[in-house]
């Protein structure tokens, strides 16, 4: 390593040590040593020390540990005359400079609790997000699992200008990368070039503004961490594996810009350990040697204009983006992004006028491949601010094309139109809701573009079940309405067949495989009656899924023999459970949690578990962070059950599940859920009805207790007793 990189390392690790030395004893003689520290809403305490070290810091007086371990870590500056190695004290410098920023940070949390915002969004005074919560970790983390993002860059700094900074961001919002950034360099941020110039930053959008100082380039490394500790299974202290996996599967990268500073040498040593190269647009000495990292471990003086491409071929990641016939950038970057009051150009649906999406199946003769009709009022003949009706028919036709495929690709539909730039797109079938900026107008936009992605698109995610593909947009009321009803009688057939299909007249069921990456003794099976525990997958999808791609994380597994009814154990099932788990799982039953019920891992959408004072189960979601009647929140939960295991009491589950007729019918079923968050009672308040009134028990959503009544079984028995809630005079969970 570079004599004059591992010197400014070791010094600016030194500063940073300090810094939180110092930062320490102010804080112990404030509050002293049990005043409890952390991140909020995280199972994961201080992740990086957590992860590398295995040691819970939960208390001021935890963080002494930590700080003797920093000094243990820091190696002497190094001397002209009686230089060092330096590969190796540089990188331990750069591991002990992320425990004291996590000491700094945690800090910062405590004193000033409002300094970051809470959530994913930025508000209107506060651009800093802090240390990522584990709901946004499961849901953004997972795409770094099935690649829908390749990486992250680590961004210190700011550019030159902010022209310069908001090309920077978008080419590597086009390659699906985040954007993590921090520290200032003149005065200015990236984050705050990005804003000057109205870009939207936050999760949504991928640019992710963690911190106005250098300590909180920590919290990308925590993300890091984190990753490895749910999505791989690995063990806490098991700092090899958590490298390793890092340099393996989470392809990022820190880029910094501006003059780098001791400070930002010592952060730059410790992304190296974890297999991060480093791209400067400065001219600062350079490490081509190939070893820790995959390739080069430094790289310096790459031009604005080719330092995104630089820095995706130094990491070595693979980045796939389709060419899209748009005048606008497209990738899952822009999801995220909002259009808002004067920004507006165009607005269908969202209540303010008809609006649907639809994808019907054609004879081959009736499709003439990327046609695109637009039947009435196109952009450029409206004004700004202007609502219109709007029908968005896809019309395909292929030899191995179902209509049980129909709702799949129309399923894409949201999500294709939000990852266009300036356009916002929220809900499907015919309660859509699309908004067209003036920005994309000005150019070029059209709504003949809108069919030019989705053929391009889905002609390349799906051409397997395809041949060929027309889109017809209408925006005349008339005809927008004939397609509304068209559409409708289509859905009513689709959700019957769903909804007709049962267990027992299915022979084959679909695995998910997807989660083994970071649960690796996780096998999720998928029957009519039990959609997949995360909430994306159900029957019908993993069938098309599988029909997409025969090798995928979706195959059919025949169920085989009864072996209990039930509970819902079959043999087929076992021997797949078996086989896919490697030996670690050889059956589980699908209608339980009680007996043997089926593994969870971390991205399920709610976690079940029994209330044994109450006779009953209590759910919660993901998106519910308060305390539960089980004395435990859902992180908690996940970070319990959530590695793969099956775990008597508990199970995880998606939210449709709950109202599916099998959901724990081995153990009394719906009738036994006396507990869950409000606002997932309000999210499946109309199913669940529907489905109590089926059970003979209409008033069952009322009887079931949530937050507003209580969060320990102390306080919610006496309002089931009131209510006279089913699971009281059922027979014994526990038997």
């Amino acid at each position: 390593m570079s004599k004059i990189i591992a010197s400014a390392a070791i010094r600016g690790a030194h500063k940073i040590y300090s810094q939180a030395e110092k930062k320490w004893q102010e804080a112990m003689d404030k509050w002293g040593a049990s005043e409890p520290v952390g991140f909020p809403n995280t199972a994961y305490y201080l992740p990086v020390i957590y992860g590398i070290l295995g040691e819970k810091v939960e208390k001021l007086g935890d963080m002494e540990k930590i700080l003797k371990r920093c000094q243990s870590l820091l190696p002497p500056m190094v001397k002209e005359k009686y230089p060092l190695p330096y590969l190796a004290p540089a990188l331990d410098a750069g591991m002990a400079t992320f425990f004291a920023e996590e000491i700094i940070e945690a800090i910062r949390y405590r004193e000033q609790p409002d300094f970051y915002v809470r959530g994913e969004d930025v508000s209107d005074d506060n651009i800093w997000l802090g240390a990522a919560d584990d709901v946004i970790l499961r849901k953004r983390g997972l795409e770094f699992v099935d690649g829908t993002a390749p990486g992250f860059a680590a961004v210190m700094g700011a550019a030159p200008t902010n022209e310069i900074a908001v090309k920077i961001a978008q080419e590597l919002q086009q390659k699906n990368i985040y954007v993590f950034m921090s520290a200032e360099y003149n005065g200015k941020r990236f984050s705050e070039q990005l804003v000057e110039a109205g870009v939207q930053i936050g999760w949504p959008t991928r640019l992710v503004s963690f911190g106005p100082d250098v300590s909180a380039t920590v919290f990308a490394m925590g993300f890091a961490t984190r990753a490895a500790l749910s999505f791989g299974g690995i063990e806490p202290g098991d700092y090899r594996k958590i490298l390793i996996y890092n340099k393996d599967r989470i392809f990022a990268f820190a880029m910094p810009l501006g003059y780098v500073t001791d400070e930002w040498y010592a952060n730059a040593a410790g992304a190296i350990n974890f297999g991060f190269p480093v791209i400067a647009d400065t001219p600062i000495p350079e490490i081509l040697p190939t070893g820790i990292t995959t390739y080069e471990h430094v790289v310096a003086n790459i031009p604005h204009d080719d330092i995104v491409a630089k820095a995706i071929e130094v990491r070595g990641l693979k980045v796939t983006v389709a060419d899209i016939p748009i005048p606008v950038a497209f990738g899952p970057a822009f999801e995220g992004e909002r259009v808002r009051g004067d920004d507006i150009y165009l607005e269908a649906g969202g209540g303010r006028t008809a609006m649907v999406e639809w994808v019907t199946s054609k004879r081959m003769d009736e499709i003439e491949d990327g046609k695109i009709e637009i039947i009435g009022p196109e952009l450029s003949d409206i004004e700004p601010g202007t609502k219109l009706p709007m029908a968005i028919a896809v019309e395909v036709a292929g030899r191995n094309m179902q209509d049980d495929y129909e709702p799949i690709l129309e399923r894409q539909i949201h999500h294709l139109i939000n990852y266009a730039q300036g356009l916002m797109h929220i809900g499907q079938r015919d309660i859509a809701w699309l908004r067209v900026s003036k920005q994309a107008v000005a150019r070029g936009f059209k709504l003949a573009h809108i069919g030019a992605l989705l053929h391009a698109k889905l002609h390349q995610d799906f051409g397997r079940i395809f041949d060929k593909m027309q889109v017809k947009i209408y925006t005349e009321e008339d005809r927008v309405k004939e397609t509304v009803a068209k559409a409708r009688a289509v859905y009513a057939v689709r959700d019957t067949r769903i909804e007709g299909m049962t267990d027992e007249t299915t022979d084959i069921y679909y695995s998910c495989t997807l989660c083994q990456s970071f649960a690796p003794s996780h096998v999720c099976v998928i029957s009519p009656e039990r959609t997949g525990l995360c909430g994306s997958y159900n029957w019908m999808d993993c069938k098309a899924a599988f029909e997409i791609s025969p090798t995928g994380p979706n195959q059919p597994v025949p169920k085989g023999d009864i072996i209990d009814a039930k509970l819902g154990q079959w043999t087929g099932v076992n021997d797949f459970i078996t086989k896919a788990s490697r030996g670690k799982i050889d059956h589980y039953n699908f209608y339980s949690i009680i007996n043997d019920p089926m593994t969870t891992c971390g991205c399920c959408e709610c976690i079940a578990a029994i209330l044994p004072m109450c006779n009953g189960i209590m759910t919660v979601n993901r998106e519910y962070i308060g305390e539960t009647p089980s004395g435990m929140k859902f992180t908690t939960l996940a970070g319990t059950i959530g590695g793969g295991v099956s775990t008597p009491g508990f199970v995880g589950h998606g939210k449709y599940n709950i109202t599916q007729r099998k959901f724990i019918i081995g153990d009394g079923g719906l009738l036994r859920v006396v507990w869950m968050p409000k606002m997932l009672k309000e999210e499946i308040g109309e199913r669940l009805q529907a489905r109590a009134e089926e059970m003979g028990v209409p008033t069952l959503l009322d009887m079931i207790a949530d937050e507003t009544i209580g969060v320990t079984e102390e306080e919610i028995l006496p309002f089931l007793e009131e209510k006279g809630h089913p699971a009281l005079t059922m027979e014994s969970l526990l038997g």
